[in-house]
């Protein structure tokens, strides 16, 4: 189940997600999102 959130973001990190939106295979913002948290949350554990 998805949940909604807010969150607000500076002008120039929202300039790299369209720049991302561009380049990469994201349906929209909350995906790119999403899935940046996901790979945070691995790394962050691979180092423990």
């Amino acid at each position: 189940m998805k949940k909604r959130i807010s969150a607000t973001i500076d002008e120039e990190t929202d300039k790299v997600l369209d720049k991302l939106m561009e380049n990469e295979d994201f349906r929209n913002k909350s995906h790119a999102i999403e899935k940046a948290i996901k790979r945070l949350w691995e790394e962050k554990n691979d180092k423990r």
